[in-house]
C-alpha cells in the first residue's frame, strides 16, 4: 500500500476529484479532517500536562547525558559541546515537525501512525521495526549503564555487572505493567530529580569557576581547554564522529510524541512542550559540557564513570559523589521505563495493522499493552548476555545501534511531515497553527544531517565498522519480515473522523470511536 490520501465520503466524491485535479496551493484554515487510528482504542486517557511536560523534558535528559558524556568527552574533547549544540538544532526541528503531527492528530502510534497515513504501511513497518530496534538497543544500554554505576560503590563490585543488569531490567518491567497514570507519576518525579541535579551541579561547577576553586589540583577555567589540545585536541573527525552517540544523548525527545495518545490536552501541551526542547538541550547539555572542560581537564573524564559522579569526587565533598551516583542511577531507570513504554504502543500499533506479532495488541486490565512491553524486555536480555560476554564494550555497541535507530526514526519523522505539509498544500488536509518553520526545505535539510551521521560511524572507531554491519544485516532480515507478512497487513487502520467507528478494544472485543470533524 502507497502513502494515499483517505477516499472522500460518499456524498462529496465531485469536489474530492477536483481537489486532486487543481490542488490549490493554500495554508489558509478550514475545516481541519483527521483520521481515527484504530490502534488508539483502548487507552486510558490519564496523562495530564504536568506528565507530559516531564516526559518531554525527561527524554531529553537521560543516560547520553550523564554517563555517554564522560566517554565523548574522552574521545573528541571540549569540541563535544559544540557538536551537541548542532546536534540540538536538528533535534528541534525533528520535535517541531512531530508536534505538528501530534496537535493535528494525537496518536499513541505517534511516528508509526504518521507514516501509515501519509507513507503507507511499508513506511509504517520500516518505522515501526526501526523505533522498536532503537528502544531495544537503548533498554540495553541503560541495563548497562546501571550495571556500571552499581559498581563504583565496593559493596556491589564482587556482583557480576551482568547479574546487576538482569535485576535491573526486571524492576523496570514490573514498574511498567502498571497503569499509564502510575508510569507518568513516575516519570514525573524521575525528572524532576534529573532536573534538580543537573541545576545543583551548573550551580555549584559555576561558582567554583567564579572562585577560582581548585579541583583535584587544577585551576579552573579556559586554561583547562587551551592548555590540553584546544578544542578539537584530536582534529575534526573525532568530533563528526560524535554525531551519532550524541543523537543517541537526544533519543527520548520524541517519546512526547508516543505520551500525546494518551493525554486529554494534548493540542494544549504539546506546542508548550515542544517549544521547550530547544532551551534545555542548550541549557543542560551544552553549558553542562562546557562547565566540564572549565572545571576538570577533558582528560580526567571517562566512559567508565558518569562525568558528574568524576566532578563531585574531584572536589572533595564527602557523599557528594555517591549521591549524585544514585542521580544518574534514578536517570537510566527513567529513561529505560520510558523506552518499554513507548515500544509498547508502538508494537501495539504494528499489531493491530498486521505487520507485528499479534499477542502484541493485547492489553491488561490496567489499559497497558503488557505482551509489548515483554517483547521488549525480552530482547532487553540479549544486553544482559552482552555485558557477560563483552562488559567493557557494552555500552558502546549498543549505544551506536541505538543511535542508528534513533536517527532512522527520525528521519520517518521528517519525511512524514514533508508529505504532510505537501497535502495541505493541495488542500487536502489543513496545518495547525503550530507549525515547523522553513518545511519543506528543513525537512531535507534534517535528513541529509541524519544521513551524513549514519555514514560517519563507519569511521567512528573500532566498534563502527561492525555495529553499520550489523544494521545492514537487521535491515535483510526487515526486508525478508516484509515480504513474508505484507500479505496478512490490513488494508488500512486509518478511517476518516466523521462517523462513529467500531475498533478494536483490549480483549478482542469493540468499541465505539466517535470522530467529528475537528476545527
Amino acid at each position: 500500500m502507497t502513502g494515499r490520501s483517505p477516499n472522500p465520503p460518499a456524498d462529496e466524491p465531485a469536489s474530492a476529484a477536483m481537489a486532486a485535479a487543481q490542488p490549490p496551493v493554500t495554508d489558509q484554515p478550514r475545516p481541519r479532517r483527521r483520521s481515527v487510528d484504530h490502534a488508539d482504542a483502548g487507552y486510558a486517557k490519564s496523562l495530564r500536562p504536568r506528565h507530559i511536560r516531564m516526559i518531554a523534558i525527561g527524554g531529553s535528559i537521560g543516560t547520553g547525558l550523564f554517563l555517554g558524556a564522560g566517554g565523548r568527552l574522552a574521545q573528541g574533547g571540549p569540541s563535544l559541546a559544540l557538536v551537541y549544540a548542532v546536534c540540538g538544532v536538528f533535534t528541534w526541528f525533528m520535535m517541531r515537525a512531530l508536534g505538528e503531527l501530534a496537535v493535528h492528530r494525537p496518536s499513541s502510534g505517534a511516528f508509526v501512525s504518521y507514516a501509515r497515513e501519509f507513507m503507507g504501511e511499508k513506511g509504517a513497518y520500516i518505522t515501526g521495526w526501526l523505533f522498536f530496534i532503537d528502544w531495544c538497543a537503548s533498554v540495553m544500554a541503560e541495563t548497562t549503564a546501571i550495571a556500571l554505576y552499581l559498581h563504583y560503590w565496593d559493596a556491589f563490585k564482587s556482583v557480576p555487572q551482568w547479574v546487576l543488569a538482569l535485576i535491573s531490567l526486571a524492576l523496570v518491567v514490573a514498574v511498567n505493567m502498571l497503569s499509564v497514570k502510575i508510569f507518568g507519576e513516575t516519570e514525573f518525579w524521575f525528572a524532576m530529580i534529573k532536573i534538580v541535579a543537573i541545576v545543583g551541579f551548573m550551580v555549584v561547577a559555576s561558582a567554583v569557576v567564579l572562585l577560582q576553586f581548585q579541583v583535584d589540583g587544577h585551576s579552573p577555567g579556559p586554561a583547562l581547554i587551551t592548555d590540553h589540545g584546544g578544542l578539537f585536541p584530536h582534529g575534526w573527525l573525532p568530533a563528526i564522529t560524535l554525531a551519532l552517540g550524541v543523537v543517541f544523548a537526544f533519543g527520548g525527545t520524541e517519546m512526547v510524541g508516543v505520551a500525546a495518545g494518551e493525554s486529554d490536552k494534548a493540542e494544549e501541551v504539546i506546542p508548550k512542550a515542544v517549544n521547550s526542547t530547544f532551551w534545555r538541550i542548550a541549557i543542560f547539555y551544552v553549558g553542562a559540557v562546557i562547565l566540564f572542560t572549565l572545571v576538570l581537564p577533558w582528560t580526567a573524564y571517562s566512559k567508565f564513570e558518569s562525568p558528574f559522579v568524576t566532578f563531585f569526587s574531584a572536589l572533595g565533598v564527602p557523599g557528594m559523589g555517591s549521591i549524585m551516583n544514585l542521580v544518574v542511577i534514578t536517570a537510566a531507570m527513567s529513561s529505560m521505563n520510558s523506552g518499554l513504554y513507548a515500544t509498547g504502543r508502538t508494537l501495539r500499533s504494528m499489531a493491530i495493522a498486521g505487520s507485528g506479532p499479534k499477542v502484541a495488541a493485547r492489553l491488561n486490565r490496567n489499559q497497558v499493552p503488557f505482551a509489548g512491553v515483554l517483547i521488549t524486555a525480552g530482547l532487553g536480555v540479549i544486553g544482559v548476555l552482552i555485558n557477560y560476554v563483552r562488559p567493557s564494550q557494552a555500552f558502546d555497541i549498543v549505544m551506536n545501534l541505538a543511535g542508528i535507530g534513533i536517527a532512522g526514526t527520525w528521519i520517518s519523522i521528517m519525511v512524514s511531515h514533508w508529505l504532510f505539509v505537501r497535502r495541505a498544500r493541495q488542500g487536502l488536509l489543513t496545518r495547525p497553527a503550530f507549525r515547523l518553520p522553513g518545511a519543506p526545505y528543513v525537512n531535507l535539510l534534517t535528513v541529509l544531517f541524519l544521513l551524513t551521521v549514519i555514514v560517519g560511524m563507519w569511521f567512528a572507531d573500532e566498534i563502527g565498522k561492525p555495529t553499520i554491519l550489523l544494521f545492514l544485516g537487521i535491515c535483510v532480515l526487515m526486508t525478508i519480515g516484509w515480504y513474508r507478512i505484507r500479505g496478512r497487513i490490513a488494508a488500512t487502520t486509518l478511517t476518516p473522523a466523521q462517523e462513529p467507528q467500531t475498533v478494536p478494544g483490549t480483549d478482542g472485543t469493540t468499541s465505539r470511536s466517535h470522530g467529528t470533524e475537528l476545527e
